[in-house]
């Protein structure tokens, strides 16, 4: 594979100072609980409140400030959104009444998690959007409490208006202005305003991501995702503007942020570059995204559609477009098999799931998508297995259990099978 236009090769930094910094952050919410969100609140983000929950009157004040276009399109978003996690919804069914052999009945029930917190992102953006994306399928599973936290905006004691807005659009039921490592701890082991939850979903920064894998256990998460990525199967036949804004909306997510062509046409390839090169300056974000794409952003010459596919089940990216003539798109998208989320075609734009189209936008990176999907309503869902027996089966599958037992050498297993029989006979 020839490359058109290099990456830097990303490394595993040394994340120790990372750990332990987190790992204090973590020991600190546990000793001092709110004594050590009102610290860090002020530390980091210059807030000075004290009541951490957000209040109905600020709820009251954050629809004042929305305009009535920007509260329509929330909801019209929260309605796609919505309307396909029930249709996963009724895919996750139940198991009753199987039965192996006579008399005995196996079954699984999908139960939801009791209580789960979203986090959204603050940061440099205010990512309403993700509040849709995480309490939308928490409601739709049956979460019965479900709360949400995300900074403030920096200097103030607010979260962004059009955040909380979408959160309480989303049935997010408390909501709390904290982020950061020491949000994720709070909602793991519990503070004196700050009940733990049993599930935390939600993209981070590197500091609740650490917080996250150090907490796990303790609390679920969804996953330990990394920096936004979209890698695009082009052909000679793709539009080169269009791809070029593809990658570039991921690059400007933040300096880490990767876009990747693998093409099969080396004058697409480099007519690419030159599309970024003209719509860069055109962005308010050009300088994150200028330096991202310089960075990790590349293109890559494939011998053929088949090499491109190997390539990207063996890269996993978060977003995978398919911008392929449409004769061979059903033979490209059938061979993939690991990616976050697909796009395919050149009508369907990355940016669209991000917002409004109704799958959801959090999702695995790093290669994570070897082995897991994104957030979704199975998400927040447990399926648990059940079972009965009547007598007869019962005196049936005893002997069986017995003798495995006894086979790994443990007999009290055994004898919780044989005394069953012994009390029957």
């Amino acid at each position: 594979m020839k490359i058109l236009k290099p990456s830097k090769v990303r490394t595993e930094a040394d994340r120790s100072k990372l750990r332990q910094t987190v790992s204090e952050m973590i020991d600190q919410v546990i000793q001092k609980g709110d004594q050590a969100l009102i610290g860090y609140n002020s530390r980091f983000d210059q807030c000075d409140r004290t009541a951490l929950r957000i209040s109905e009157e600020e709820l009251r004040e954050a629809y004042e400030q929305v305009s009535q276009q920007d509260l329509e399109d929330i909801k019209k978003a929260a309605a796609n959104i919505e309307a396909f996690a029930k249709a996963q919804k009724a895919s996750v069914g139940e198991v009753k009444d199987f039965s192996p052999d006579q008399g005995i009945q196996l079954g699984h029930r999908a139960i939801p998690v009791d209580s789960c917190c979203c986090y959204v992102p603050g940061g440099g953006y205010p990512l309403y959007s993700t509040a849709l994306m995480l309490g939308i399928p928490a409601r739709v599973a049956g979460v019965r409490r479900i709360t949400a936290c995300s900074p403030v905006i920096k200097g103030t004691t607010k979260i962004h208006p059009k955040t909380l807005v979408a959160m309480d659009i989303a049935g997010i039921q408390e909501i709390y202005a904290i982020g950061g490592a020491q949000a994720i701890a709070a909602f793991s082991y519990g503070t004196e305003q700050i009940k733990p939850v049993n599930l935390i979903v939600g993209p981070g920064n590197s500091f609740v991501t650490e917080a996250k894998r150090q907490c796990y256990g303790k609390v679920g998460i969804d996953f330990v995702a990394g920096p936004s990525e979209v890698l695009v199967i082009a052909d000679g036949q793709a539009d080169p503007e269009i791809i070029a804004a593809d990658l570039l909306a991921q690059s400007e997510h933040d300096r880490e942020a990767k876009g990747l062509v693998v093409t099969t046409d080396e004058a697409l390839g480099n007519a690419i570059i030159q599309a970024v090169e003209a719509q860069l300056p055109t962005l308010d974000t050009e300088e994150i995204a200028r330096s991202s794409w310089n960075d990790f952003g590349e293109i890559l010459l494939a011998d053929s559609l088949t090499e491109a596919v190997e390539y990207a089940n063996a890269y996993a990216p978060e977003h995978l477009e398919v911008n392929v003539e449409a004769e061979k798109r059903d033979e490209v998208t059938g061979a993939l098999r690991n990616y976050g989320s697909l796009f395919i075609g050149e009508n369907t734009a990355e940016v669209f799931g991000d917002y409004a189209s109704g799958t959801n936008h959090t999702l695995p990176t790093l290669g994570a998508a070897r082995y897991t999907g994104g957030v979704w309503v199975g998400t927040f869902l447990k399926v648990c297995t059940y079972q009965t027996m009547t007598k007869d089966a019962m005196l049936k599958i005893a002997p069986l259990v017995s003798n495995l037992a006894r086979g790994e050498g443990l007999i009290g297993h055994a004898r919780a099978a044989e005394i069953r029989i012994e009390k029957n006979k």
